[in-house]
């Protein structure tokens, strides 16, 4: 962005593309009658439409792309704008940032971080290692191709909408009897947009076409037929603009007449219309800008010009729906689906729409296939799609959250091509980073990239001091290739991007240093992305993100380097770096410590929440390996809070997913899915538009549905109640697994499995702790089924052939398989907790006295019950505020063990039956204070609790059972009372532990 956008976005604190700024509402009313058009029921749902014009609002433009090129559709009835992008034309040229003044001054840097003088370092580093420019570049809008009708005064049933299952967007409407079409997509065979006008009377389209574009640029008429835009990109940071492109449009009608003069395009009495525009640009890569733009426009319109207008859709169909058709998903549908897009957002939160999750979840594949396909650049922070010279946070690549979320549901949700550019980039990166390295920091060998980089690969500080010195972009983008690799098992990738792996760990082998207290090796200076520790100090040695991402990246080279049977003395290096890297700890407040040293951050509900990378993406925090750093992890989302920019919020769906809390992480979906995150055309808003939440929620509603972090694939680990059936087929799981997977009354009944290569697998669920059978679909054969835990299971597979996994007899399930944080302490832990607002908690040493340690059995009145498998250092919150469980059996009894606090509670729950009915029920409960009360049922007696304040006292804690009567027939659901939204102190509170069917 221009300099005073730029220093604007740093004092509010934005430079990193992680700030915050105020949200712009928008609003929509639902309408009684509405249907879903036939089109859009035609693709399952799977399109975005609306009953009027985008306007002038972009927001409300449809995105199409093929990779490469890009464009907004806004659908209006007197004007159809395309707003251009070609993913090369970024401002500015060729450029060398790296500033030659660095490596000198790093020791006194180090000095003063050691010493404690974080600002004093902050002021040394922006004197001396900040790139030239101290600023990077913006990718920037080609322009609009306008097209105006005439008036629009008496249009009716005006509809637009876009088809994921086609990548089509469409508008029609009636004017004057006439109904009007268009269709236009983005074909990446043919390297064109085109478009489709038609009119169900003949010779009744007329337009006039032209372009424009805040770029500098000329218009012309290089025939009869075509229009064209010949520009430059902006001169940016100092750096004058220098890539050329040239954007023609041409025009073949069926009836009337077409002619082109003076940049002007016309159209008269014409029946159909087809407009193919080509943009061509002289970026040839990060080094050249000397490409043959003007042929390339050219070549690609006049050999698109072959095909007919069936044959391009044809190709462009066939070519879209060979990656987007590899998965899809089945959430049920409900009338909410009737309505419009934009009002889908706005009442997503006050209805049941289960197929907007779906709906959400494939609009993210959609923009990733959509602005990301082999020989393209990456996804940058709007994809593809950009109407200005100057975008947000320059609209480049921000690497220290936001272009590794653009790619985490290529590979789960089967998309591994679209994932080529990345590994394009990093390649690139390892050359220009490799200069940074060794003028800023001294560094022989290696490469480094900071916190950005844009077009031409920049690599060196920029923003400020606070925001971009944070070393470790190279290495986290490293990883990405052996997690890749993890997927796909290709030999040949790892060996070609192996040197890349390779020079980022060289880089911190030569330039980690030993923190002089602690003696663990460090990176200094650093950050923990976007954050002060201090008042207006990031500047750090070793922040946990760090040690993280070098833990992962140490990891994955030196496994690469025994797989590919090379630098074994290198990979000894690695491994003992690794090990002296400080370990993650947890701190007084029972969270993952952010820093080496026991800070508390200076903004509590900030939304980077960097040290949890160890949890998601990383599977260095696991639910079973690490259950201690797991809590804390818990803790420390507890105490950022729930709220966050659009990006923070996706990337919390999947910290939560990983935490196998299914209503949590659908809790943050509705977060998400708001007019203050969503824009009406589900673009998502940091605000402004920031498309890593789009693919952060596809990612993280992918890791709800099959998690595969640690050698196993963990089928439905974190389902939602919202969601008591479904299926989906086509995700991807680590060791090369394409599964499929359907499920009722929140069990899993049907699992496929199809391994690439041959071995053995591990499958873990809850539905497998019956008998379990694993069929080969194409022979039935049966393979033999090996228990390793009671929910996990080993089987041993053949490449490339299909097996069924069902199970019989399974186990009731309980409330703590569907929800999962009603916690415990150590008796020896009297740090507040949450049990009921105001810091009393169970203790495990007093529970287990009673009989209920974590994973046992409880048994009460003929009904068995499991109580939570939770280890101890949990905050409670299993709270009773109208939560959907997914509960499946048959019996006479619906059992609970349930206390209250501040008083008698009661509230009206529902079971609903499996035909349909339903039936509610008055669940109550006495407070838990002074042992069971007159009247009341005590399954649980517990002697000791810790109380507020840090005073352990005696006092009996009780957990009630209590019985519901049911009709005998098969359950899918129960409704808990909506008694409290969240626990607070004073507030009347339900704590549900367990919930199970008996006879």
């Amino acid at each position: 962005m221009s300099d005073l956008t730029r220093r604007q976005a740093l004092k509010i604190g934005a430079a990193g593309a992680g700030g915050a700024l105020l949200p712009l509402p928008w609003t929509a009313t639902a309408n009684a009658d509405s249907v879903a058009p036939p089109q859009v029921l035609a693709a399952n749902d799977l399109a975005l439409w609306y009953d009027e014009g985008a306007g002038t609002d972009w927001l409300r433009a449809l995105p199409i792309g093929n990779g490469r090129l890009g464009a907004m559709v806004f659908g209006n009835v007197d004007t159809e704008r395309l707003q251009l992008n070609e993913d090369t034309v970024w401002a500015g040229g060729p450029h060398d940032p790296s500033n030659t003044r660095g490596a000198a001054a790093l020791p006194e840097i180090r000095r003063l971080v050691n010493a404690n003088q974080w600002t004093q370092a902050q002021d040394l580093i922006n004197q001396t290692m900040m790139g030239n420019p101290g600023g990077q570049l913006a990718y920037q809008t080609v322009g609009n191709l306008r097209l105006a009708f005439g008036s629009a005064s008496g249009a009716s049933q005006h509809n637009r909408t876009l088809d994921l299952t086609t990548a089509t967007a469409t508008t029609s409407y009636v004017l004057n009897g006439i109904r009007y079409s268009r269709e236009v997509f983005a074909s990446a065979p043919d390297q064109v947009i085109a478009m489709r006008l038609t009119a169900d009377r003949s010779t009744s389209i007329s337009f006039t076409a032209t372009f424009d574009s805040p770029q500098r640029t000329t218009v012309s008429s290089p025939d009869g037929t075509t229009i064209g835009l010949d520009g430059v990109s902006g001169s940016q940071e100092g750096v004058t603009g220098q890539v050329r492109f040239l954007t023609l449009a041409n025009a073949t009608v069926t009836g009337g007449s077409v002619s082109s003069s003076g940049g002007t395009l016309r159209v008269t009495s014409a029946t159909s219309v087809v407009l193919l525009i080509s943009i061509g640009s002289s970026y040839v890569n990060y080094r050249n800008v000397g490409g043959d733009y003007a042929g390339i426009a050219r070549q690609r319109l006049s050999a698109a010009r072959a095909y007919s207008y069936d044959q391009l859709r044809s190709r462009h169909v066939a070519d879209y729906q060979a990656l987007f058709g590899r998965v899809s998903l089945d959430l049920g549908r409900t009338s909410a689906a009737d309505q419009t897009t934009d009002v889908r957002i706005a009442q997503h939160n006050s209805v049941n729409d289960p197929q907007f999750s779906a709906l959400l979840f494939q609009f993210g594949r959609y923009l990733l296939i959509s602005s990301s396909r082999p020989g393209t650049q990456p996804a940058n922070l709007q994809g593809i799609w950009n109407d200005s010279l100057t975008p947000s946070w320059d609209s480049k690549y921000t690497i220290n959250a936001n272009l590794p979320m653009n790619y985490w549901p290529a590979n789960t949700t089967n998309l591994a091509e679209c994932h080529n550019p990345v590994f394009d980039m990093v390649r690139e990166l390892a050359v220009t980073g490799a200069r940074t390295a060794q003028v800023q920091y001294g560094s022989s060998s290696g490469w480094v990239t900071h916190h950005n980089t844009d077009a031409w690969r920049a690599t060196a500080v920029v923003d400020g001091a606070f925001w971009g010195m944070w070393q470790t972009g190279g290495a986290w983008l490293s990883t990405l290739i052996w997690d890749h690799y993890l997927f796909n098992g290709d030999i040949e990738f790892l060996r070609t991007n192996y040197p890349a792996m390779k020079g980022a760990a060289q880089f911190f082998l030569n330039t980690l240093v030993t923190e002089p207290t602690l003696g663990y090796l460090v990176t200094n200076p650093s950050n923990s992305p976007e954050l002060s520790h201090h008042s207006n100090a990031s500047v750090c040695a070793g922040p946990t993100m760090d040690n993280q991402i070098l833990r992962d990246l140490f990891d994955g080279v030196a496994r690469a380097s025994e797989i590919l049977d090379v630098d074994s003395t290198f990979r000894a290096q690695v491994r003992a770096t690794r090990d002296r890297l400080p370990p993650m700890k947890v701190g007084s407040r029972g969270n993952i410590m952010e820093w080496l040293y026991d800070w508390v951050e200076t903004e509590p509900n900030h939304r980077h929440i960097s040290h949890l990378y160890g949890l998601a993406p990383s599977n260095q925090i696991t639910k079973r390996g690490t259950p201690q750093l797991f809590e804390a992890a818990r803790r420390t989302l507890a105490l950022r809070g729930d709220d966050g920019t659009g990006w923070s919020l996706a990337w919390k769906i999947n910290f939560w997913a990983r935490m196998e809390e299914g209503k949590r992480a659908h809790d943050l979906i509705r977060y998400l899915a708001t007019t203050a995150r969503l824009a009406p055309n589900m673009f998502d808003l940091h605000p402004p538009f920031q498309i890593d939440g789009n693919f952060g929620a596809t990612a993280g509603i992918a890791e709800m549905l099959l998690q595969s972090h640690i050698g196993e694939l963990h089928i439905l680990p974190a389902l939602p109640p919202a969601w008591p059936s479904g299926r989906v087929t086509g995700l991807r799981g680590r060791g090369g697994h394409t599964v499929g997977i359907t499920w009722a009354s929140g069990v899993a009944t049907e699992v496929l499995v199809r391994p690439d290569r041959a071995g053995t697998v591990r499958l873990r669920s809850r539905f497998l702790t019956g008998t379990v059978s694993v069929v080969d679909t194409a022979d039935g054969t049966s393979r033999q089924v090996t228990r390793v835990e009671s929910d996990l299971v080993e089987v041993t597979v053949q490449a490339g052939r299909t097996y069924r996994v069902t199970s019989t007899g399974v186990a009731t399930p309980t409330l703590e398989q569907s929800f999962t944080n009603a916690g415990i302490t150590n008796d020896s832990n009297t740090n507040v907790g949450n049990f009921d607002g105001n810091g009393a908690t169970l203790s495990a040493q007093a529970l287990a006295q009673a009989g209920a340690s974590p994973g046992g059995t409880v048994s009460r009145n003929g009904v068995n019950f499991r109580w939570p498998n939770v280890s101890p250092g949990t905050a409670d919150n299993a709270i009773a505020s109208g939560q959907t469980i997914g509960v499946s059996g048959t019996g006479s009894t619906l059992g609970f063990l349930l206390t209250g606090t501040y008083g008698a509670v009661s509230g009206t729950g529902t079971v609903v039956y499996a035909d349909g009915t339903r039936q509610t029920f008055t669940l109550s409960t006495p407070d838990w204070y002074g042992g069971p009360a007159s009247g009341a049922t005590a399954a649980i007696v517990s002697a000791y609790q810790n109380r507020p304040n840090n005073g352990r006292q005696a006092t009996a804690a009780c957990i009630y059972y209590v019985g519901v009567a049911l009709q005998n027939k098969a359950v899918t659901q129960v409704v808990l009372p909506n008694i409290s939204a969240r626990a607070a102190a004073n507030v009347p509170t339900m704590h549900v532990f367990a919930i199970a069917i008996g006879s």
